[in-house]
């Protein structure tokens, strides 16, 4: 894996700040701009598959149904972070769903900006919303979930990956990544571990 990140977006303000905030946060990561797909796309061939993908949602040549499971099959080792203004839940899950590895309003203080791309770093899911209460926070009462969700809750805690729980469950990947997304929503958590580490004091799982 190279040793760099692509940051996609036409906005050259955000591009610039991002930019800055990655650089200092992971000096040994070469950053890379692009404002348009065809940009990106050639900053990949150029300079190899990064280690990262930091990709607006809408900006030239961008179609979320097509460009993502485009980037997921073709940069596999990558992780793929959506960047967005939008933080709906609709939009969260489609973009999960289409392969994103990470969801990230462009509202969120830098400090969880960063936070949330290490994890992604890591190999977690990572979703954070710009009203998401702070990770130390447990829901008062445990959400109610269907059996699915608890059986994906389960498999999940036990470090299964999402191929893993959908080979178990006989369900699709795109199916169990909305299951996880909305997951992560509901129990209020950015990353998979902490998504567990809730589930079990909630008492959902053991």
């Amino acid at each position: 894996m190279i040793d760099n990140v692509i940051i996609a977006d036409d906005h050259p303000i955000f591009r610039a700040g991002l930019g800055q905030l990655l650089g200092s946060a992971f000096p040994h990561l070469a950053i890379h701009q692009a404002g348009t797909v065809d940009e990106m796309l050639g900053v990949a061939e150029r300079e190899g598959a990064p280690q990262l993908f930091t990709i607006d949602l809408l900006f030239p040549g961008m179609d979320p149904a097509q460009t993502l499971p485009m980037l997921r099959h073709r940069f596999p080792r990558s992780s793929i972070a959506v960047v967005s203004m939008f933080d709906d839940d609709a939009t969260i899950d489609r973009v999960m769903g289409y392969g994103a590895d990470g969801y990230i309003a462009k509202s969120v203080r830098p400090d969880r900006m960063v936070a949330g791309l290490r994890a992604l770093q890591k190999g977690e899911f990572v979703v954070l919303r710009s009203d998401q209460p702070s990770v130390q926070a447990i829901p008062a009462a445990p959400p109610a979930l269907t059996d699915r969700q608890v059986e994906v809750l389960t498999m999940l805690a036990q470090k299964q990956s999402n191929k893993q729980i959908a080979r178990s469950l006989d369900l699709s990947h795109f199916t169990v990544r909305n299951h996880v997304s909305h997951l992560l929503r509901t129990m209020g958590a950015a990353t998979r571990s902490e998504l567990a580490d809730k589930a079990r004091h909630a008492g959902i799982i053991a």
